[in-house]
């Protein structure tokens, strides 16, 4: 059952609104640990969250699995991500980063371990280019694994023919970053409702501050209806929790991002968000 509880790196300590359902997922958080060296190169460096400090979130919103993304912090090294799967055990899945030259036997080891995809973070590219994402597709697709991406739309949409050739399916973070108050309005949403509609894609409902312009988060909640209108079957839910991009003392509450669930859906489309998508996307 939720708990209310003071959480490191999110505001109140309220809990939910609404009933959270069994084996409810978080599909979208990271870990942070110092011990663990950053890259040279990595330009966001935020304070640690551990294994624990996440613990106290799930029993605040009524969690009980999780999916932890490897941040641009570490770029290719995802030993504190492996580190932090073997901490949560089997209820737990991560998406990984990984180099152009990384081996087979390296992919069947962090399988092994729980990761079900990599991640390609264009807003901070460390150790990574776009060129490796059409080799890397084919490597993991056998794996059954997906390709996950961050980026605004205006990132993404020059990247559609590639984006369409990619061997395995992707999952885009962070409700497609589709800025307001142009909304669906803008080109990139015409390639999301193609790779939708085409089996092809899945998307995160995650990080609405990053781009909602009304308080109320109306203007995303068009944005991820009109998405989730298009293919139920293929929408997740993420805290983004630690928040990397939002300063101490600007973090949000964690209870009222999972609220606009309840206000975006009904309570079988939240099932389904929750729980049946993140069981098929990542192999619950």
């Amino acid at each position: 059952m939720p708990r209310p509880t003071a959480v490191p790196h999110s505001a109140g300590t309220s809990v939910p609104a609404f009933d959270m359902p069994a084996k409810a997922c978080d599909c979208h958080h990271h870990i942070y640990d110092r011990r663990f060296p950053a890259h040279p190169s990595a330009s966001l460096l935020p304070d640690d969250a551990s294994v624990q400090d996440y613990r106290l979130l799930q029993q605040r919103l009524g969690l009980q699995r999780n999916v932890i993304v490897q941040p641009s912090t570490y770029g290719v090294d995802n030993r504190l991500l492996v580190n932090a799967l073997q901490a949560f055990g089997p209820q737990a899945r991560g998406v990984a980063v990984v180099a152009a030259s990384v081996t087979d036997t390296e992919l069947a080891a962090l399988h092994a371990a729980g990761v079900r995809g990599i991640r390609f973070n264009l807003s901070f590219l460390v150790e990574i280019t776009e060129a490796m994402m059409e080799p890397l597709a084919r490597r993991i697709a056998p794996l059954g694994w997906h390709m996950q991406i961050n980026g605004t739309a205006d990132r993404l949409l020059p990247l559609a023919a590639t984006l369409r050739r990619l061997a395995c399916p992707i999952v885009f973070d962070h409700i497609g970053q589709l800025p307001q108050p142009q909304g669906i309005r803008h080109p990139a949403f015409a390639l999301y409702k193609d790779l939708l509609t085409e089996g092809k894609a899945w998307f995160k409902l995650s990080g609405a501050y990053l781009t909602a312009r009304t308080a109320d988060y109306a203007d995303v909640a068009h944005v991820a209806q009109s998405l989730a209108a298009l293919a139920p079957q293929r929408m997740v839910w993420g805290s983004d929790w630690p928040h990397p991009t939002k300063k101490a003392g600007e973090k949000p509450d964690d209870a009222q991002l999972l609220n606009l669930l309840g206000q975006w859906f009904s309570e079988p489309q939240r099932r389904r968000i929750l729980v049946d998508n993140p069981a098929t996307l990542y192999g619950f």
